[in-house]
């Protein structure tokens, strides 16, 4: 609704409220008024001594000084004159109201106004003069437009992708200075595509170049444009550029860029006409007859494999910034920016908070010290310390602690014998990353987890490396086998044995890493999302061959499982001991975990009382049934490539 069917609609109301108003106060001032009969019963007492006849309205005034008012019947009355004049009344006529013309005119007229009006008020709703919120404003862009003063982000904001930063910060010297480089005949790119995984703040770092050269920030998602009108999209970029245009220079930024910007006419049944011709609209306008000089377009996606080619030629999204996942001084660069906003303790360091949190996002490290900040109010403390931090990574890299879930002795006993297999492996092995925390408190979807932690970002894995994952994935159903045997290993293992499974094939299919198949690729990959192979029949290799890998994978996996058996019985007393002390203290950590694997005393856990000295019978607790015990699957182990995530949970 605009400003004027706003003003209108406020004017009826008050017009209504004061009429309504108006005649109450008329109603209950009213004092003297007579019925007709009382009113000829006076005059003929003589009590009357003056009337001022108006229509069928008469006010009079008594003998005594008081007035009245009445109405007369609209039967007519000829005796009345006749009375009054017998005793003695005055008798007044008031002369009617005559309208003017122009009031006849605008009385007669006021129907057809009020058409008139509406009929322009719904013709400004269709052609979107409405507003952007108007309900037929199909055609009008949904950009929202951010002032250079409304903008507070600046670079100091971003830390983490410094060199993302180095990047951009030629467009903020061209917006605020475009002559330094018009005057050599350069030009600076009109578009730019930020691409790179979730969280790790693209559209932070658009906000920052608005903030830093000072600019007014369009700001608008890829979904946006597409209706399921046809033309609705292509008018509504033409109509976000139209605007950028009169504020230039400007920024704008377009998130989520493939939901509208995928290559052109694939998949079943070819493209999307309205997705297509929104993305025709936008490589016109981006490098079409018309300038767009001082507009800079911003796009952000995490697929830049799927959008079009046409995209992400020179002179439209002609230059890419990688925003990739920030390194070890980068995560301690970002917990700082975000620190700067909670009150925190003296123990707190940053820089082993950044170690504890490999593969973490800017977003990940954002939720981190909200977590811990939550837990800091929790327990009603004034700063937040280095123990709800832990606490904070935990829950996010491990899952919330599930403390009312009942578990059986039988039940904990088990996931105690499956994470000590996991943690015994991993400590034993070459090359493996070292073991971070064991714990058998439920968490998430899982009973008890494993978790490891690099002693510094990886970026490739050798083949030593994946072995050694592959059998530390062993190590939990191996320790079953060996303690409960082999009719008595449970489905906990499912999610290890998924993962180990891909690793090995990978191994021979992808990687190259078997010496019997030697470096070629033997799977199809995966990077085209759009199905232009539906239908292939057969895959690029004989069934021999597809024999070969089947049985190169099953001998990487039996002599991995063989590996991880023969470590588990040469240290049997070691599985042992880390069982019990995981049955007691029910979370050991690195340093504990040391003293096992040097076959010390372990250490109990700080404020740790040990309120029952007898261990718990099978009988003493409840015999509920759990779920199974299965490993957790983040969100970054989706896909079983990998040879082993930084932090990952077994």
């Amino acid at each position: 609704m605009n400003d004027m069917a706003k003003n209108l609609v406020l004017w009826l109301v008050i017009a209504a409220v004061l009429l309504t108003v108006f005649n109450n106060f008329n109603a209950e001032t009213d004092p003297g008024r007579l019925s007709y009969s009382d009113f000829v019963t006076e005059v003929q007492s003589d009590r009357v001594a003056k009337v001022v006849i108006d229509g069928y309205t008469i006010y009079g005034q008594r003998s005594n000084g008081e007035r009245f008012q009445t109405i007369r019947p609209a039967l007519q009355d000829p005796k009345l004159v006749d009375d009054l004049l017998s005793h003695k009344v005055v008798i007044e006529g008031k002369q009617p109201e005559q309208q003017s013309i122009w009031t006849q005119l605008l009385v007669a007229s006021f129907p057809i106004l009020v058409i008139i009006a509406i009929f322009m008020f719904f013709m400004r709703q269709m052609q979107g003069g409405g507003g952007k919120g108007g309900p037929m404003s199909f055609g009008k862009s949904k950009a929202r437009m951010m002032s250079e003063d409304q903008i507070k982000t600046t670079f100091d904001d971003v830390a983490g992708v410094e060199e993302a930063k180095e990047e951009v910060a030629e467009l903020v010297e061209y917006l605020r200075d475009p002559g330094k480089f018009q005057r050599l005949g350069g030009h600076i790119p009109r578009g730019v595509l930020m691409a790179g995984s979730p969280g790790t703040g693209k559209t932070l770092l658009a906000k920052a170049i608005a903030g830093e050269a000072k600019v007014p920030f369009f700001s608008i998602s890829g979904s946006d444009f597409v209706e399921m009108f046809v033309g609705v999209g292509a008018s509504r970029v033409r109509d976000m550029f139209e605007q950028a245009k009169k504020h230039a220079p400007c920024i704008i930024f377009i998130d989520e860029i493939d939901a509208v910007g995928r290559s052109r006419g694939v998949g079943m049944g070819g493209g999307n006409d309205e997705r297509e011709q929104t993305l025709n609209q936008l490589l016109v306008e981006m490098d079409g007859f018309e300038g767009t000089e001082g507009v800079i377009v911003i796009a952000a996606t995490n697929r830049p494999d799927v959008l079009d080619p046409a995209l992400l030629r020179p002179g439209r999204f002609d230059r890419q910034v990688h925003v990739s996942l920030p390194d070890i001084r980068g995560r301690e660069q970002i917990l700082k920016v975000h620190m700067r906003k909670v009150p925190t303790g003296d123990d707190v360091k940053p820089e082993l908070i950044a170690r504890g949190t490999p593969g973490f996002s800017g977003a990940d490290l954002a939720n981190l010290v909200n977590e811990a900040a939550l837990f800091a109010a929790r327990d009603s403390r004034r700063t937040v310390g280095m123990e709800q931090f832990e606490k904070a990574k935990d829950k996010i890299m491990m899952g919330a602690e599930r403390k009312s879930m009942v578990m059986s002795y039988k039940e904990r006993l088990n996931t105690a014998y499956h994470e000590s297999g996991h943690a015994v492996v991993g400590r034993l092995l070459p090359e493996h990353d070292p073991v971070y925390k064991v714990s058998i408190i439920p968490r998430g979807r899982a009973l008890g987890v494993t978790m490891f932690l690099p002693e510094e970002d990886r970026y490739s894995y050798s083949r030593s490396t994946i072995l050694s994952n592959i059998c530390s994935l062993y190590g939990g159903r191996i320790a079953e086998e060996m303690t409960l045997g082999k009719d008595g290993v449970t489905t906990g293992a499912s999610n290890d044995i998924q993962r180990a499974t891909g690793m090995a094939r990978n191994m021979v299919t992808k990687w190259g890493l078997s010496e019997e198949l030697g470096p070629l690729l033997y799977d199809e990959e995966e990077g085209d999302p759009f199905g232009r192979g539906y239908g292939q029949a057969a895959k690029p290799f004989a069934e021999d061959t597809q024999r070969r890998i089947d049985a190169e994978v099953r001998k990487i996996i039996d002599e991995c499982y063989q590996k991880a058996t023969t470590l588990l019985e040469e240290n049997r007393d070691i599985l042992e001991n880390m069982t019990q002390a995981l049955m007691k203290y029910e979370t050991i950590n690195s340093d504990q975990i040391g003293e096992l694997m040097a076959r010390c005393e372990v250490t109990p856990p700080e404020g740790w009382v040990d309120v029952n000295d007898s261990p718990a019978s099978e009988d003493d607790l409840t015999d509920g049934k759990a779920e199974e015990s299965e490993s957790p699957k983040p969100s970054d182990e989706d896909d079983p490539e990998a040879p082993g995530e930084d932090g990952k949970i077994v």
